[in-house]
């Protein structure tokens, strides 16, 4: 018995080493999964099956979910509703952050948007159901995760009676973060009326193909004239305590204007790939937009099937371009040596540059992984703040002029393997407005300082280690 175990287990750990070797696409991964494989027996490689393997290499994964998905975004540039709105930037800093985002996923920035901040659960539902209360044509919905509670009921009741008026509903979801949306209670949806299709499902036929590739996007379209993006989840833990980390808070913003042109073009893709509906490419669902405000606004996508790792290009770029100040808010803020380098660069060139998280996470591995860069960019003088309540927020604020609000954390998970989106706006008053809520958490009492760090517990930077090791697998 103790042959055949070493056998098996010889044979399966070098199995998993050398497609590593053959498929790995960068050394730091691959030697990660290298010694997960031969430090945990049998685990190791069934993980490594599951979520290492990259099936973007292989013919059925690039047929089906990626050339015909960005062959759909390549051909689809510009659509009708906002090509008037097109804004061309003469300052170089601006010109260069938005011609990196149009080649790179296809988006342009266009002027005449509204934009209202939604700092609260409260906030972000109550200006979302108000807009669906008043849809006359159509609402578009996608969540990554729509979690069965009183959100969720809230939901179902709005729709029930917007159906009855005629108002087209279709609701897109991701089949892992939503498993609540199963059996009875996507039926339920069905039963009125609602258009409800999963995101890459997670059937037995395609599990390895889609499993580790989730639709991590939050977007509500109303009538293809009002939009909604940013970090909420439709989840009940957004507007009250149902864990140890309290009520969760977050960033969502509802934008009236052009832009919301492109939050159509991405729910129109990921609906033709998950419904099958062509007939979204109609004039009906881009209607043109008059000018609603004064905020040049432009949306990033990205995802498996993009061509390049379009979020965190993003983040390189706005680090790269700041002058002043960089301030960052992330509950995942894993971002690998790139990313982590071009931040000790900007705060060695006298860039200030501000880090905001929460002291405790949802998961222990990412706090653990985090905590495991701060000692690094303390030692360059970034100053970091750790929020005593659970923040759930993804923002990029650079020189007071440039922000970005969305779903895309400072992790691989959402640089490689996410479908994402922002927003970035280019308005000095709003990212004046959120830079202002920003530093009102980072506060004397939760800042953390270099030399109080160093002392944490030798089981806590242990710790710290075993979590970094994993860090480029997350």
């Amino acid at each position: 018995m103790t042959t055949l175990f070493w056998l098996a287990y010889i044979t399966v750990t070098l199995w998993s080493i050398i497609n590593i070797i053959f498929n790995g696409s960068r050394a730091t991964k691959m030697i990660s999964w290298s010694l997960s494989v031969i430090i945990l027996p049998f685990l190791g490689p069934l993980f490594y099956y599951l979520f290492g393997i990259n099936r973007r290499k292989f013919k059925l994964f690039k047929l089906k979910q990626t050339e015909k998905r960005r062959l759909y975004s390549e051909t689809y540039k510009e659509l009708k509703g906002g090509k008037q709105s097109v804004h061309e930037f003469k300052d170089y800093k601006q010109n260069k952050l938005a011609s990196l985002i149009r080649k790179n996923s296809y988006f342009a920035p266009y002027e005449g948007n509204k934009i209202i901040l939604l700092n609260s659960g409260e906030e972000a539902f109550g200006a979302i159901f108000k807009a669906i209360e008043e849809a006359k044509e159509f609402i578009h919905m996608q969540y990554y995760i729509l979690e069965d509670g009183m959100l969720l009921d809230r939901f179902y009741e709005l729709f029930q009676q917007k159906v009855k008026e005629g108002v087209e509903i279709r609701m897109l979801y991701d089949s892992l973060g939503s498993n609540s949306m199963r059996g009875k209670v996507v039926k339920r949806f069905r039963k009125i009326g609602v258009k409800a299709h999963s995101t890459l499902p997670i059937r037995f036929g395609n599990l390895l193909f889609t499993l580790n590739y989730r639709n991590h996007r939050k977007i509500v379209i109303v009538d293809g004239k009002i939009g909604f993006t940013g970090g909420f989840n439709v989840s009940d833990k957004y507007m009250k305590p149902v864990s140890e980390l309290g009520i969760w808070q977050d960033l969502h913003i509802q934008i009236n204007g052009p832009a919301v042109n492109s939050l159509q073009r991405i729910f129109v893709k990921d609906y033709h790939f998950a419904g099958k509906e062509e007939l979204l490419l109609q004039d009906k669902y881009f209607p043109k937009i008059a000018p609603q405000g004064e905020t040049i606004a432009q949306i990033i996508s990205s995802g498996p099937d993009s061509r390049y790792p379009a979020i965190m290009q993003q983040y390189l770029a706005m680090i790269n371009i700041a002058k002043e100040s960089i301030c960052i808010a992330n509950p995942y803020f894993i971002p690998g040596e790139p990313v982590l380098e071009a931040l000790r660069i900007a705060a060695l060139s006298g860039v200030k540059v501000t880090l905001l998280t929460p002291r405790k996470s949802d998961s222990l591995l990412a706090q653990y992984s985090m905590f495991s860069t701060f000692e690094n960019l303390l030692e360059v003088g970034t100053h970091i703040y750790l929020r005593p309540d659970f923040s759930h927020s993804k923002v990029i604020i650079i020189d007071s002029e440039i922000v970005s609000v969305g779903s895309g954390n400072f992790d691989y998970r959402s640089f490689e393997h996410n479908f994402e989106t922002n927003a970035i706006l280019y308005d000095d008053k709003k990212a004046g407005e959120i830079e202002k809520f920003f530093m009102s958490h980072c506060k004397a009492e939760v800042k953390l300082e270099l030399d109080s760090f160093k002392k944490r517990s030798a089981f806590s930077k242990f710790l710290e280690g075993l979590a970094k090791f994993f860090s480029p697998l997350l």
